[in-house]
């Protein structure tokens, strides 16, 4: 009976494992060519529309795909809006009042459904979003491989098990990655928070009552940098915006300069300066002309494809924000 089991639970995961490829093989960067031949340059417009208005978006818009994909595989189900009996994504703890870029999803996808409707599904919109608002920034570029449907299931508690939290020390960072199929690397390259904004509260208790001892602040903080912030978020305060480098709007390295000289935000960013298996690729990707920006769009092209929804899976939702 055991091996019984164990020969049927090996089959049920190579079958998983078997859908998963036949998905990603149904990508393609040429998807729309025929049914939406415009549709990346509409994109292209829209985005440099919402550039234009509102320059700091980059970051918001990068991590929207970021925390679709690991919740359920990218299949825009972070975008559901919660009804009055189900609590979706969009209100779990890592996401609610913290994820922006919302109304501009919802503005690509009117322009997309205006030229094409019906044709270009929402998880596909937030991955070209992703690459197009990253070389805004002046980071990299990557091909966006196309195909994505977009899923009918959302819920808040998966994606508070799943998503990985700013207090999580490295151990649990590639537990974390690993579930979806990122390794080490892909780690250090993606949750890397080399532009953007945080709340005060992921860092008060580095500031003020850091393993749980009050008044203690973490030593692996550099002290000038435990100062400032402390003048920025007071006791309590969840709610002040804070930059999570110098460069906010910029993508660049000057994250990784930062994290070894001990001036990373979070746990997790401290993290890859303290311990010895991360601070070389740290260090190395601080340095000029370090493969960085390839490292990254490298581990894009592979985040882009955890447990996408192809074929007859899923739909393509006429409003990202509401299921047909």
């Amino acid at each position: 009976m055991a091996f019984s089991r164990a020969w049927l639970s090996s089959v049920a995961i190579l079958a998983l494992l078997s859908l998963v490829a036949v998905g990603q093989a149904q990508l393609s960067t040429t998807f729309y060519s025929k049914s939406c031949p415009a549709a990346l340059s509409i994109v292209s417009k829209q985005v440099n529309s919402i550039f234009a208005a509102n320059p700091n978006l980059a970051g918001g818009l990068q991590r929207l795909h970021f925390h679709d994909c690991f919740v359920r595989g990218c299949d825009a189900s972070v975008l559901l809006v919660s009804s009055s009996s189900t609590n979706q994504e969009i209100d779990a703890p890592p996401n609610k009042n913290s994820l922006r870029g919302f109304q501009q999803i919802d503005q690509v996808k009117s322009a997309l459904e205006a030229a094409c409707p019906g044709v270009v599904s929402c998880a596909d919109i937030l991955a070209i979003v992703a690459r197009d608002a990253t070389v805004k920034a002046g980071g990299p570029t990557w091909p966006v491989l196309l195909g994505r449907r977009d899923g009918t299931v959302s819920l808040a508690s998966e994606a508070l098990a799943a998503l990985p939290s700013p207090s999580m020390n490295l151990g649990q960072l590639i537990q974390n990655f690993a579930a979806v199929g990122l390794n080490a690397s892909d780690m250090i390259v993606l949750s890397a928070h080399t532009f953007g904004r945080a709340h005060c509260g992921p860092i008060l208790n580095r500031l003020y009552n850091f393993n749980g001892v009050h008044g203690q602040i973490d030593a692996s903080m550099d002290s000038s940098l435990a100062a400032n912030l402390k003048k920025q978020c007071p006791p309590n305060d969840v709610t002040t915006i804070i930059t999570m480098d110098s460069s906010p709007n910029v993508f660049d390295r000057t994250y990784f300069k930062q994290v070894i000289a001990r001036g990373g935000l979070f746990t997790s960013d401290a993290v890859l300066a303290t311990d010895s298996r991360t601070l070389a690729q740290a260090t190395r990707l601080a340095q000029p002309g370090s493969s960085f920006f390839e490292d990254f769009a490298a581990a894009m092209v592979k985040m882009s494809k955890i447990h996408v929804l192809t074929g007859s899976q899923g739909e393509i939702r006429k409003k990202c924000s509401v299921k047909n």
